[in-house]
């Protein structure tokens, strides 16, 4: 089923998880053991980032874990799929490889640079953007299509108007739903979706959350993607910094009292980037399920 249909359609908001192809024997166990725990929450779906080193092989790997979600967990799950290293009839032919293994919802992006360059390249007869990927897509293919959005602003975007407009651009095109980068603050989502109603984007905005459980990398993420870690909570995560289990049970708190927050003021759900981990995400989740905050959304 598509999800921007499912997204309508729930009698909850839609709660979905975020994996990623893992590249060691170790990294499937712990792939495993989530997607046996989180597929028993009953996600509205799942997503699978697309090979960030940009070889067929690990794009191909992303087509293949989707199929296996949807065919042996009964998963609505999604497909990342990016323009990085690869021309329009490259794009095509994996579209229709995604396509003939019965994937329906697509998570249209440009994609970052491969391992080892640091700036964006189009490769040659292929695509620059987002957007001319999203009508690749919306001219030749029935898939439900999603795109990102930055309440913080892309890191390579020039100023928040651009990169506002340029969303506007990806859903003019075809997006039928938006999933943000990882943020810390709620304000900055809150003032993000005024803006973007302002400017005619009305399609879903779902939050991406990240909980956070090791300050080492939770500091290189956010370092990389520009999002902001409030001053306060780095404060009391750097006092736990000899206790991980404490970073661990902090991240939990305050990602369940964000999430909460967040589906109270009316956010359509939440999109738990899970990093291949299970237990941090089904505790808030389950969190939520018994408080259900979206019983008291706040008054406009």
């Amino acid at each position: 089923m598509r999800i921007d249909e499912r997204i309508a359609a729930g009698a909850e908001p839609s709660f979905s998880f975020e994996f990623f192809p893992p590249r060691t024997d170790e990294g499937e166990r712990n792939l495993g053991r989530a997607l046996a725990e989180l597929s028993r929450l009953a996600p509205t779906f799942v997503s699978v980032t697309y090979g960030a080193g940009g070889s067929t092989t690990e794009k191909r790997k992303t087509v293949d874990i989707v199929a296996h979600l949807k065919r042996d967990y009964g998963m609505e799950a999604m497909a990342h799929f990016t323009c990085v290293g690869a021309t329009t009839d490259d794009l095509r032919e994996m579209l229709d490889t995604m396509r003939d293994a019965g994937i329906v919802n697509v998570l249209a992006l440009r994609g970052d640079p491969p391992r080892g360059q640091t700036e964006w390249a189009a490769t040659e007869g292929g695509l620059r953007y987002s957007r001319e990927l999203i009508e690749l897509i919306r001219d030749e293919y029935a898939f439900s299509i999603g795109a990102a959005a930055f309440p913080e602003v892309h890191v390579h975007a020039t100023d928040a108007e651009s990169d506002l407009r340029y969303l506007r651009e990806k859903v003019d095109a075809g997006a039928r739903f938006l999933i943000t980068q990882l943020f810390f603050e709620n304000q900055a989502y809150y003032d993000f979706v005024a803006r973007a109603h302002d400017i005619g984007i009305d399609v879903p905005i779902v939050p991406g959350i990240m909980p956070i459980t090791d300050i080492g990398q939770i500091k290189r993420i956010t370092g990389m993607c520009g999002a902001k870690i409030p001053v306060g909570l780095l404060r009391e995560l750097e006092l736990r910094s000899d206790q991980p289990g404490s970073v661990t049970d902090l991240g939990v708190a305050f990602a369940t009292l964000q999430c909460a927050d967040l589906l109270a003021n009316g956010a359509p759900g939440i999109h738990f980037y899970t990093l291949n981990r299970s237990p941090a995400t089904r505790a808030i989740l389950s969190a939520l399920r018994l408080m259900a905050p979206w019983r008291h959304i706040v008054p406009a």
